[in-house]
């Protein structure tokens, strides 16, 4: 079985305090103690970033671990990969982030583990980067579509209700035929694909939701996911 639980934003990093997204994706290994690898390329490996992940992490039943590509801490890095449960990847710079996987062959590697039952996570860039597209927010530059690993169809825009120029830059380039239709994702939710096809939407947050956005006869159309907030369950 295949899985992607895709962020719009929340998590650990975000929510400190809320850890029902996190919990989500632990709890979908099936397994009392799973192996989880935060993956933080996108911030540069940011030490805080990581601290943060072993901070929240070792709280609760998982065995935690992190992959580092600046400062590598493996021997094999597709052994260490495929040794685990659940691969998280954190957000910063998507375009930087899959540029250093490819030089890596870290993107094929993560190919392998999608196709071998790892569930492959992440809010932000560790969101987008499973789609065909991504909307991405370059330092100081306009939103702009990014090519990204193509492993579930369709585009994606995290932040949704997060960010003010997300909506309006996702519809112009669906609209325009620059980006393909697809999911926006407010943060505080997220979306469990099994076997390439959307499954369940979840939020960590009351009334967080995300939307499935495309093109019709030249009309942006955004229609409202069912989306379960995890508080209530």
């Amino acid at each position: 079985m295949r899985q992607i639980i895709a962020m719009g934003g929340g998590g650990f990093s975000m929510e400190p305090e809320n850890f029902l997204l996190d919990q989500y994706i632990l709890s979908q290994a099936k397994k009392e103690y799973p192996k989880i690898c935060f993956v933080p390329t996108a911030s540069g490996d940011q030490d805080n970033y990581v601290e943060r992940f072993y901070k929240a992490f070792n709280t609760v039943k998982c065995k935690p671990s992190h992959l580092s590509l600046f400062e590598p801490n493996f021997i094999d890095l597709e052994e260490y990969i495929l040794e685990q449960d659940i691969i998280y990847v954190g957000g910063g710079n998507t375009r930087n982030m899959l540029l250093l996987w490819k030089e890596w062959g870290l993107d094929k590697v993560l190919r392998r583990a999608y196709e071998s039952g790892i569930i492959l996570s992440g809010l932000s860039a560790g969101s987008i980067c499973w789609f065909e597209q991504g909307l991405t927010d370059p330092l100081n530059a306009p939103l702009l579509k990014l090519d990204c690993l193509g492993f579930l169809k369709g585009s994606n825009c995290p932040h949704y209700d997060g960010e003010n120029k997300r909506r309006p830059s996702y519809h112009n380039l669906i609209s325009t035929g620059e980006m393909l239709e697809g999911y926006a994702i407010d943060d505080g939710v997220a979306l469990h694909f099994i076997n390439d096809s959307l499954f369940k939407t979840v939020s960590s947050r009351p009334k967080a939701k995300a939307y499935f956005v495309n093109n019709k006869e030249g009309e942006i159309i955004e229609t409202d996911m069912k989306t379960i907030y995890l508080g209530n369950l």
